[in-house]
């Protein structure tokens, strides 16, 4: 299956997405509590896919979406939104994010987005 770093800075969000991702038989391979510290784990670790919270703090899911696929173009980032960020996810869809899933998590439905991503 494949290598994920999760980047949110929610423990609880990380948690969750871990034992869903886990379950899939996916490998965690490490996770980040902002983005700049996603997209320094990014480049350490070359994930299949990243999962990026919109909204943290120091640099926001977008611009680290932006930063990984200025410097990575193939990189797979799902973009993870809660209700009412409709603009944002226009931008992040600009920006180059590969899929969304929203929050509350759905096990149904980010199972369907991350085969999608996964091929």
């Amino acid at each position: 299956m494949a290598r994920v770093l999760i980047v949110d800075d929610s423990r609880t969000s990380r948690k969750i997405l871990r034992g869903l991702l886990e379950e899939e038989g996916h490998e965690i391979v490490g996770e980040a509590t902002n983005g700049q510290e996603g997209y320094e784990k990014y480049a350490e670790l070359h994930p299949d896919f990243v999962t990026m919270d919109i909204t943290m703090p120091v640099l926001d899911g977008i611009a680290a979406l932006k930063k990984i696929k200025e410097e990575f173009p193939d990189a797979k980032v799902v973009m993870i939104t809660a209700a009412g960020q409709k603009t944002k996810m226009v931008e992040a869809v600009r920006s180059g994010a590969t899929e969304f899933v929203a929050k509350p998590f759905d096990r149904d439905s980010l199972k369907n987005i991350i085969s999608k991503v996964v091929g």
